[in-house]
């Protein structure tokens, strides 16, 4: 293996590891809402999961946006949203509606 390639998969390996902990801090703090992300960020849980499908489809590899949505979730998305998604209060959805 060439120096090259052991950079790049180390460098692989690090991206996937920060990966990892992004999920697992979102995981941690579910009491953020997507939109709350959406307005300070640009992007929320959803998009992480969209951004996955892409990865996947741009290796030539197929996952459906619902997997994707478990693996961002750690969980189904429907049971996610029962459990932990709170309604988008006035204040948030303008926020988000003037960022558009």
């Amino acid at each position: 293996m060439t120096t090259e390639n052991t950079t790049a998969d180390i460098t692989t390996d690090i991206e996937a590891a920060v990966f990892r902990r992004l999920l697992q801090h979102l995981d941690e703090h579910k009491e953020v809402q997507n939109i709350e992300l959406m307005n300070l960020a640009d992007f929320c849980r959803n998009c992480l999961a969209k951004w996955y499908v892409t990865a996947a489809e741009e290796r030539g590899e197929s996952i459906d946006y619902e997997a994707a949505r478990e693996i961002v979730y750690g969980m189904p998305y429907s049971e996610w949203k029962t459990l932990y998604q709170k309604e988008a209060t006035p204040e948030q959805l303008a926020a988000f509606n003037n960022k558009k």
